[in-house]
């Protein structure tokens, strides 16, 4: 007879509500692990699919994802025409916060080199990659977007022509995929009022350039739209994607583009790296402090609920005592209910989480290395938390039995 699992029965309701107490702290313990897995996944989750050797990028930032890139895109040809250069593709990303239907949503919208690339690479659920230069996206199923669902975005509509899962920004946005100029068309989108503020201030400025004095039909270029003004540059990409062909060394590729005075470059490992020490750090430490906590806290409640039910079975311990039970059965007792605890208290923690994590805000992504980690720390804890409860017990008196 197994001492340990007849106390157990004889105080299911009480054990019972003590598994699910610990299960629930080491639900949240096991879903801190997996919120720092998910932000790891999204923060580089474009670095690892877009399939780009190098990113060229603004002179002396970290963009296009650690912080703002502004680079020209005729940059694209530059970069075309370097040795051991197989493609090269813009690259436009920024974020939105739009309304819709009464409530805010933000959008993190990347812009794919047309007619490069369509998208063919993005994992689609459904629909289609790109089939236009204009007024199509591909939408990432968080935004809450089916297919045909249309979205007004600066002055023109776009048109949902297929959905996609599990592509977010770095912040948790779902992002939607349009072409470059769209992209751009909606970063660089300015209100009529605006325009036509400008336009008249442009006039005014050059009513008293000399040369538009002389030449009065210059003037009615300052009603022309800015993109058709050959003095004003294009709008300006975040960042341009190098693919290196095969058998190239990228080191080579990279020493010739850093030699540029106006761009930095870095491979797709230092882009990834540079995310994960600059954005993505806090995170991990804040994360990692809380499981932390979380751990020592269960072991503390742990090791109180078995040194209180072993204050409950004083009296029987000191009979088992007093009839000659080796202290063995008496220490088998303690650490095999500490061991049910702790491997019920789990079970429970990954039965609940698995139905509730899908529903977190950001993804949570439980690794089995992880929960391989979690498991042994779970116990350690109950064979360390079985000790308070053996100590008491090893102190009982054969004698209090009789009192």
């Amino acid at each position: 007879m197994n001492l340990a699992t007849k106390d157990i029965r004889h105080n299911v309701g009480r054990f019972a509500l003590t598994a699910v107490g610990i299960g629930m702290l080491l639900m949240v313990v096991m879903g801190m692990g997996g919120i720092y897995r998910g932000v790891v996944e999204d923060a580089t989750l474009l670095i690892d699919r877009v399939g780009a050797d190098l990113w060229i990028v603004q002179r002396d930032t970290r963009g296009p994802f650690a912080e703002l890139s502004r680079v020209p895109s005729n940059l694209v040809y530059r970069a075309a025409a370097v040795p051991g250069v197989e493609s090269a593709r813009e690259f436009a990303y920024h974020t939105v916060q739009r309304q819709r239907d009464g409530k805010p949503m933000r959008i993190a919208v990347l812009g794919l080199s047309w007619p490069t690339d369509k998208g063919e690479w993005i994992p689609l659920t459904s629909g289609r990659p790109l089939g236009q230069s204009h007024y199509e996206m591909i939408a990432d199923k968080t935004l809450g977007m089916d297919l045909g669902d249309q979205l007004h975005l600066g002055k023109e509509t776009y048109t949902v022509v297929g959905t996609t899962s599990n592509m977010m920004s770095s912040g948790g946005d779902g992002i939607a995929f349009f072409t470059v100029a769209d992209a751009q068309a909606i970063q660089f989108d300015t209100p009529g009022e605006a325009i036509r503020l400008e336009r008249a201030a442009r006039e005014a400025r050059a009513a008293n350039f000399e040369l538009a004095i002389q030449q009065p039909m210059m003037l009615e270029n300052a009603q022309r739209p800015t993109a058709q003004l050959p003095g004003i540059a294009r709008p300006q990409i975040s960042a341009v994607m190098v693919a290196v062909s095969s058998g190239v060394d990228v080191e080579q590729v990279v020493e010739t583009i850093a030699g540029w005075g106006d761009v930095s470059v870095f491979t797709a490992d230092g882009q990834r790296e540079l995310l994960l020490k600059g954005s993505v750090e806090k995170v991990r430490r804040q994360i990692g402090l809380f499981r932390v906590l979380l751990t020592v806290i269960a072991a503390i409640i742990m090791a109180l609920i078995l040194y209180t039910l072993t204050l409950d079975k004083i009296h029987s311990i000191a009979l088992l005592k007093l009839i000659g039970a080796p202290n063995t059965v008496i220490l088998g007792l303690i650490l095999q209910q500490a061991l049910i605890l702790g491997v019920v208290g789990f079970a429970i923690a990954y039965a609940v989480g698995k139905q509730l994590f899908p529903k977190f805000p950001r993804r949570v992504i439980l690794a089995d290395s992880d929960l391989m980690q979690l498991a042994a720390i779970v116990l350690a804890i109950s064979v360390l938390s079985s000790l308070l409860g053996i100590w008491k017990a090893m102190k009982v008196s054969p004698n209090e039995a009789l009192s």
